[in-house]
């Protein structure tokens, strides 16, 4: 007891934190200042975070109930317009959804998600476009430009609170937010695009997607590692997570999605932009797997992005260098990946690349994750290394092991009828797959018999032989 006055009754409110520290990288939130942050390790990312100090009340119990019990109908997708992006999304945009998209400046995001509205409107739903980096009448001529964008609804909004106040009263049934690192809470100290403005930007627009059943598509600006800006914990909250990538500078982009709960996260979309603004290509092979007759480093991939083959032309470059450590630079590929493969290739198939740089890059701006692509990878290095050229109109897929022995690719047949399609007569492939008439399938055990298999010289000669 102090001057006579006893302890407060618990009253079951708890106060809340008036100011912590928020890590810029990952969300780590701290009761004070620290130097590196204890969740990433980052130095000096940690930014004071002033919150309302009011209470929060004793929560109130929810009754659960049994999960057979929930309705799980599927609610109709609302197609974009847009096939490219329908396809990465699984099919359209899920009502009450909430969508992340990022993308580097100037990559295309506002004119796709434009022309995306502008194609939801003209289907006779309401769409409303939230601008916050733009004035009206900037994305006014732009849509004059790409035509077909005139019944979107637009406002220019910055204040958190109107924005929701307007999907409330508007109730669209698909809202893009541009961007939503513009967006400010009056309640929050903190400036716009940093981490706590962030953060109740996406949850408030989160529960208002929810509640009303609306779509919201949200802009997001990435960093120089190419992520999402702004906390982890962005991520997170969203249901799906879009990734626009491409340079600037040429005319394809690629659509991919990194989370996606309502479908696969392994389609991939492929536009090209032009004066009228972002066109999907329906068949990327005929444009990213073109070679020419007789070229040295060169060889086409069969590649699988979720359900889709794609064929890609992997280009390499073997220089000798005066260099310590040889340089292994990959454009489209892993980095480690390529290191492993040009290991495997100097120690199983006798292609020596310890005294020499070695570069690989992948045409047209994909990038290949899947292993199977391994295969072209390491026929593209030895054409190079040897200046012999690979088989003509022929293409390649398998996994490399450490062993230097190929193993099988997933959905072989697939990829050979996206072959067949294209007009390729030879495919080199691991032992076991499935053999055909056209194309004509090379099995091949380890990686040695598919280089042989794959140079062109080493075939002639092996003709000639026979």
């Amino acid at each position: 007891m102090t001057n006579g006055v006893g302890p407060r009754p618990y009253t079951g409110r708890v106060a809340k934190l008036v100011a912590r520290y928020v890590c810029s990288e990952c969300g780590t939130a701290s009761p004070r200042w620290l130097g590196r942050c204890p969740g990433c390790a980052a130095f000096g990312t940690l930014v004071e975070e002033r919150a309302a100090g009011s209470d929060v009340s004793a929560a109130v119990p929810r009754e659960p109930v049994a999960i057979a019990e929930v309705d799980a109908a599927e609610a109709e997708r609302i197609p974009t317009g847009v096939s490219e992006l329908d396809r990465v999304l699984g099919g359209g945009l899920v009502p009450g959804s909430l969508v992340l998209l990022g993308g580097e400046p100037g990559v295309g995001k506002s004119t796709l998600l434009l022309t995306a509205l502008g194609a939801i409107a003209r289907s006779g739903r309401r769409a409303l476009l939230v601008t916050g980096e733009e004035s009206t009448a900037q994305v006014s001529l732009r849509a004059r430009r790409l035509g077909g964008a005139g019944e979107v609804r637009i406002v220019a909004e910055t204040e958190l609170d109107a924005v929701c106040a307007t999907l409330e009263a508007e109730r669209p049934d698909v809202c893009v937010v541009d961007s939503v690192q513009t967006l400010h809470a009056a309640g929050l100290g903190s400036a716009p695009g940093s981490v706590a403005q962030v953060r109740e930007a996406a949850g408030r627009l989160l529960r208002t997607a929810k509640e009303l059943g609306v779509t919201v598509v949200l802009v997001g600006h990435v960093t120089k590692d190419g992520a999402v800006a702004g906390p982890r914990v962005l991520e997170h909250l969203v249901d799906c997570v879009l990734q626009f990538e491409g340079d600037r500078y040429h005319e394809h982009r690629v659509l991919r999605a990194t989370k996606n709960r309502f479908g696969s996260t392994n389609e991939l979309g492929v536009f090209e932009m032009r004066s009228t603004g972002l066109v999907g290509v329906p068949d990327p092979s005929e444009l990213f797997g073109r070679t020419r007759p007789g070229e040295v480093g060169a060889a086409v991939a069969c590649a699988l992005e979720g359900t889709r083959p794609l064929l890609l032309e992997v280009q390499a470059l073997v220089a000798p260098t005066d260099l310590a450590m040889p340089r292994r630079v990959g454009t489209g590929v892993d980095p480690k990946r390529l290191a492993m493969i040009v290991a495997v290739l100097g120690r199983h198939a006798r292609v020596p690349l310890g005294s020499a740089d070695v570069f690989v890059n992948v045409a047209g701006g994909v990038r290949i994750d899947e292993p199977g692509a391994d295969l072209p990878v390491a026929l593209a290095i030895a054409s190079a290394a040897r200046g012999v050229p690979v088989l003509e109109r022929a293409a390649a897929f398998g996994e490399i092991g450490l062993t230097g022995r190929l193993r099988a690719a997933s959905q072989a047949e697939r990829r050979l009828d996206e072959c067949a399609k294209l007009g390729i007569e030879r495919v080199l492939a691991p032992a076991g797959t499935t053999s055909r008439e056209a194309p004509r399938v090379l099995a091949a055990e380890t990686l040695a018999e598919a280089v042989r298999l794959g140079l062109a010289a080493a075939a002639a000669a092996e003709v000639v032989a026979a």
